[in-house]
């Protein structure tokens, strides 16, 4: 049985001639796309061998086709042709901006940074992406894990507010309310925890403006709900 983080990106991913899963674990979103004759073909790469050889093994039937082609690289610039659609989940986002850096915005995109989410935006909108859903997911119940995604396209442009950075745009406006209000209400509450120890006068000054942040945007949030 897929988990809810892989369940949920699978949902996302749109039909494409040539698709690539970069940094692809186990390979279960491209055989999503496969089984369901989403893709022409595909690529998954990663910069370990040991780490690809995990894919290529559920993916085998589908190699041998010649309908999935695994590549040892460090991001988009190794492998042999532009892709009209890419996957990048797992992977922080300072690693996925260097890798997009480094090689070029594809036309359609899905990420999911495990962190840094808010310098992937920013690095998406100043190359001009347009970034069509913007918003956080969990997994779990009792000990819930919170994800951040964006569904982009390489052109058409996009302009951002600094919360929009920070927060993500769907997370603000209302389209996306419950999980991203229940990790805002949990990092309050460590932002409580840590402002009752001692703290220097510049540390204590940093968390009260992010106490007063995260409560300004549950308290906008709730509104849109």
């Amino acid at each position: 049985m897929m988990k809810e983080r892989v369940a949920h990106i699978c949902s996302l991913l749109p039909p494409c001639r040539v698709f690539a899963d970069i940094g692809c674990d186990h390979g279960y979103m491209t055989e999503y796309m496969l089984k369901r004759g989403l893709c022409e073909r595909a690529y998954i790469s990663d910069i370990s061998a040991k780490s690809l050889a995990k894919a290529e093994r559920l993916l085998a039937p589908y190699l041998k086709e010649g309908k999935c082609i695994p590549v040892v690289a460090d991001g988009l610039d190794g492998l042999p042709e532009p892709c009209d659609f890419v996957l990048i989940a797992g992977l922080g986002g300072e690693e996925t901006v260097k890798m997009l850096s480094r090689a070029y915005l594809p036309p359609r995109f899905l990420l999911q940074p495990m962190k840094n989410t808010e310098k992937l935006r920013r690095f998406l909108v100043e190359r001009g992406a347009r970034l069509k859903r913007d918003y956080t997911f969990s997994e779990g119940k009792e000990r819930r894990k919170y994800y951040d995604l964006i569904l982009g396209e390489g052109s058409g442009g996009d302009s951002y507010s600094e919360k929009e950075f920070r927060f993500g745009r769907d997370n603000l406006n209302g389209n996306s309310p419950y999980p991203f209000l229940f990790e805002m209400k949990e990092e309050l509450a460590k932002t409580r925890e840590r402002l009752k120890g001692d703290l220097g006068a510049a540390s204590r000054a940093k968390l009260s403006a992010l106490e007063k942040d995260l409560e300004d945007i549950i308290r906008e949030t709730q509104r849109s709900v």
